[in-house]
């Protein structure tokens, strides 16, 4: 045999893979960014939940607030409740909407994901809460034409969103509906 092919028979095919070669020297050290994306990850826990946290402050606050002036108005007559009563409305319905985003916050920190539903009925609860208001507000604005014409059209266009946001929460809620249907025939 030439002394060149002899050569090339010590460089010959091992069926053992890199792969092998790197388990059976002991388990491989994890890169930097896989401690980088673990510290990340426990940041945006921490974060969020002193998000929950001062929200929640903020809703027992404002609940605290509306109590205190309906506790006030009930002292000072039927009138007083009557002035004072939207305002109270607005409050109360500013806490639902603070307590819905406390909810989207705490499904965040579980999940780590963001679900669209939460938000959609915050944006029903704002847009009612608005069209209180304004309804309530109109008999000052009823002796100005142009004013009053404002105020139908934001009304209008208040209850289109009430509409469209109720149409996408129910076009989610079937559409988890029909997945989890189709998950459960796969799963049998």
């Amino acid at each position: 045999m030439p002394k060149s092919l002899a050569r090339e028979a010590d460089f010959a095919y091992s069926p053992i893979t890199m792969s092998e070669e790197k388990l059976s020297e002991g388990p491989r050290p994890k890169p930097w960014t896989s401690y980088a994306a673990k510290l990340l990850g426990t940041s945006e826990s921490v974060v969020l939940a002193l998000i929950g946290v001062a929200l929640v402050l903020v809703a027992v606050l404002l609940l605290y607030s509306s109590m205190h002036d309906l506790n006030e108005a009930v002292r000072n007559g039927p009138a007083e409740i009557e002035h004072r009563a939207i305002e109270i409305l607005n409050t109360v319905l500013l806490v639902m909407m603070t307590m819905e985003i406390v909810y989207t916050v705490a499904i965040s920190l579980e999940s780590h994901t963001l679900d669209a539903e939460p938000f959609l009925i915050i944006g029903v609860i704002a847009s009612i809460r608005r069209m209180l208001v304004i309804t309530a507000t109109s008999t000052e604005v009823e002796t100005h034409p142009e004013q009053f014409r404002n105020t139908l059209v934001e009304l209008g266009l208040l209850a289109a969103t009430v509409v469209a946001l109720a149409s996408a929460i129910w076009i989610l809620s079937s559409r988890e509906q029909r997945h989890g249907k189709e998950h459960q025939v796969e799963n049998e």
